[in-house]
């Protein structure tokens, strides 16, 4: 009897012993062997591939950028070149005194819509706000108009209330002297100014670029600077023909002298864009090369360490097998 209760008892016992989940028996293997039954090595080569993969298509984009950079520079570099004709002789004329003093001034930063383009949006804005700790005082006020995307997104963090007037996506288009007069006649429009101060990058090659300011005076200032003399006061020895005065046609000369500088400042702005652009996404290009070589090394390394310890093993083992015999 006392026998027969205990084969039932081991009936009922059976299923929970072999009930056990595997994992709940201690293992005699260490942690860093199981992960090689598991197939770490395998899951890390495959990484190095993936990652591989994505620097192959970053540097074949950073190359597709470089090329579109240099036809967009061919195709603006001789307009900015013949654009430079324009605001000379205004400058012959007028003159540009960029460190007048005046009440009203008006800083107009010129910027682009995208980056990846080095550091020539960070440069023109830094000039910019040079330009407005020159300029501000108890008696004088001083604006700013951003032309451009990124510029526009860092100077609203701490200038939100010194900007009169953003315009963005001027360089959706190709640029023209028309498209260029409209923003310069919404400029004069919408801000009250002593004088005009264009910040923009001037372009010298594909790899130098110059910050430039341009300097242009309202009629009344240039009116008041002829008066008092100086190379202004040449003004007087013309003769002006018609029924216009003296008032009207300097009224009519700073309205042509700043859409001609700003015509010209948006071209060379364009210009240098394009060049760091250029140059930005040739480092990237050549450091996504480095990066692959270095990946190379790194994948052929792990799999042939990996190909070598599977022969080990398979060695051992067959050798074990003999043994065993």
């Amino acid at each position: 009897m006392a026998m027969a209760v205990f084969r039932r008892e081991g009936r009922r016992l059976l299923p929970s012993i072999a009930a056990r989940p595997i994992a709940a028996i201690r293992s005699p293997l260490s942690s860093d062997q199981e992960e090689g039954l598991l197939g770490v090595r395998s899951i890390s080569t495959q990484v190095v591939r993936n990652r591989m993969k994505s620097v192959k298509n970053i540097q074949k984009i950073t190359k597709a950028m470089k090329m579109v950079a240099a036809s967009k520079l061919r195709a603006v570099q001789g307009r900015a070149e013949n654009s430079r004709g324009l605001w000379q002789p205004f400058t012959a004329l007028l003159g540009d005194n960029p460190s007048i003093d005046v009440k009203k001034s008006v800083v107009v930063t010129l910027s682009s819509d995208k980056g990846l383009c080095g550091g020539i949006n960070s440069t023109v804005v830094k000039v910019s706000r040079a330009l407005y700790k020159l300029n501000s005082g108890p008696e004088k006020d001083v604006k700013f108009v951003i032309v451009g995307e990124k510029a526009k997104a860092i100077m609203f963090r701490d200038s939100k209330n010194d900007i009169s007037l953003s315009v963005t996506e001027l360089n959706k288009n190709p640029l023209n002297y028309a498209q260029v007069s409209v923003l310069a006649d919404d400029i004069l429009k919408n801000v009250e100014f002593d004088a005009l101060r264009i910040v923009y990058n001037k372009f010298h090659s594909v790899v130098a670029f110059l910050p430039t300011v341009a300097t242009v005076l309202s009629p009344e200032i240039i009116e008041k600077e002829s008066e008092v003399g100086g190379k202004l006061g040449e003004l007087d020895s013309y003769e002006i023909e018609g029924g216009e005065t003296k008032g009207e046609i300097l009224q009519n000369l700073a309205e042509f002298q700043f859409s001609c500088v700003m015509f010209n400042a948006v071209l060379e702005n364009a210009c240098s864009e394009m060049g760091a652009r250029m140059s930005a996404m040739d480092s990237s290009s050549r450091n996504a090369g480095e990066m692959l070589d270095r990946l190379t090394l790194t994948y052929n390394r792990t799999r042939q360490a990996s190909i070598t310890t599977e022969l080990i093993e398979i060695i051992s083992g067959a050798s074990a097998l003999e043994a065993a015999k």
